[in-house]
C-alpha cells in the first residue's frame, strides 16, 4: 500500500510515537507486508526468529521491537509492539470510510454493465463495461472489476484478510488496507468470498471461472485461465499460475505456489508448492499416479499377511 504522498521517516515516527533510527528525512513511499515489499516501504517484525528475514527484505524501513543493527541503506521505526503500530499506520492512510447508499457516489461503473438489485458497490471501486453483478452481491471499497465479468448472487469481494494475533485478553486483527482486483472476463459463482490484501492485491487473473462456495484468501494470486470447483478454499498469500485446476472441496495452506498447469483432484489437502503440469491427490496431497500406486500395495497387504501366515 503506498501513501498519497512520500512522508519522512520523523513524520511516520511521530505518527505512531516510537524511536526511530536513520535520518530524520530519510522517504518513505508506503508499508507493505514481507513478501510484497519494495524499495521505500515500511515492513513490521515482532519476533527474534524473523528479525534477518525483515532486515534484509527489499523494504528500506523495518518496524521492529527490538533496538537492532540498523543495515546500511535502511531505516528503523522501534516500537514496543509494532503489529499495532502497523495497524495504526494503515487506519491513518486507509481510514475505514462508511457508505451512505446502495452504490457510493464515487464508483465507475462501465458501460453496458448491469447490476442486479440489493447489490452494495463501495467507495472507489471500479467495475468495467459488459459486466453483470447479479442480486445481493457486495463489492468492498477500492476493488477493481475488468470488462465481461459476471459475479453471481451472494459472492463477496473485498472482506478484511483473516490474520490475528493471539494476545492474553483475545485475537487482535490485522487492519486490511488492500483491494481486491478481479481482471477481465472471470465467472465468480454464488456465494464465493474473496479477501482483500492486508497492504497488496488478491487477483483474479484474466479468463478464470470460479464455482460457487469457493474462499480465496488475502493477498492470494489466482492466474489466467484457471478453474476452481465448489467448496474449494485457498489460504493467503498463495500464488496460483496459470491453467491450473482445483476440483472442488481442495484445501491449500498459505504461502506456497501451486505452478503452471496443476490439477489437484477432489478433497486433496495440499501443504507445498507443486511441479509445473503434474496431477496431485490426496491430504496431504502427492503426486496422484503414486498415491494411486500406494492405495494398490494397500489393498494387497491382506493377501500378503495371509501368505505368510500360511509359511
Amino acid at each position: 500500500m503506498k501513501f498519497p504522498k512520500p512522508h519522512t521517516l520523523k513524520q511516520i515516527a511521530t505518527l505512531i510515537d516510537c524511536e526511530f533510527k536513520g535520518s530524520d528525512d530519510f522517504e518513505i513511499l508506503g508499508i507493505n507486508e514481507i513478501h510484497v515489499v519494495e524499495p521505500g516501504d515500511i515492513v513490521f517484525v515482532d519476533h527474534p526468529k524473523y528479525y534477518d528475514k525483515a532486515l534484509e527484505s527489499a523494504a528500506t524501513i523495518v518496524l521492529i521491537n527490538k533496538n537492532v543493527e540498523c543495515p546500511e541503506g535502511k531505516a528503523l521505526l522501534i516500537s514496543d509492539d509494532p503489529f499495532r503500530d502497523f495497524n495504526k499506520l494503515t487506519s491513518h492512510f486507509k481510514p475505514f470510510k462508511s457508505a451512505s447508499s446502495a452504490i457510493a457516489s464515487d464508483a465507475l461503473i462501465g458501460e453496458g454493465t448491469i447490476i442486479q438489485p440489493n447489490c452494495f458497490i463501495g467507495n472507489n471501486v471500479s467495475i468495467g463495461e459488459n459486466c453483470i453483478i447479479h442480486a445481493n452481491v457486495s463489492i468492498y471499497d477500492d476493488a477493481i472489476i475488468g470488462d465481461h465479468v459476471t459475479i453471481h448472487s451472494g459472492s463477496v469481494l473485498g472482506a478484511s484478510a483473516f490474520y490475528y494475533k493471539n494476545r492474553p485478553e483475545g485475537y487482535d486483527q490485522l487492519k486490511s488496507g488492500g483491494r481486491v482486483i478481479i481482471k477481465d472476463h472471470v465467472d465468480i459463482g454464488a456465494l464465493c468470498t474473496i479477501d482483500r490484501g492486508v497492504t497488496g492485491d488478491t487477483t483474479i487473473g484474466e479468463g478464470s471461472k470460479l464455482d460457487n462456495h469457493i474462499q480465496i484468501g488475502h493477498d492470494t494470486v489466482l492466474g489466467k485461465k484457471c478453474l476452481i470447483a465448489s467448496h474449494t478454499a485457498i489460504a493467503g498469500c498463495v500464488v496460483v499460475e496459470d491453467n491450473v485446476t482445483l476440483w472442488g472441496q481442495v484445501g491449500v495452506k498459505s504461502g506456497i505456489t501451486i505452478a503452471k498447469g496443476t490439477v489437484i483432484y477432489a478433497q486433496s489437502g495440499l501443504g507445498q508448492t507443486t511441479e509445473e503440469g503434474k496431477t496431485y491427490f490426496g491430504s496431504p496431497a502427492i503426486e496422484a499416479r503414486a498415491f494411486f500406486k500406494e492405495r494398490a500395495y494397500a489393498k494387497k497387504i491382506p493377501e500378503i499377511l495371509q501368505k505368510l501366515k500360511n509359511l
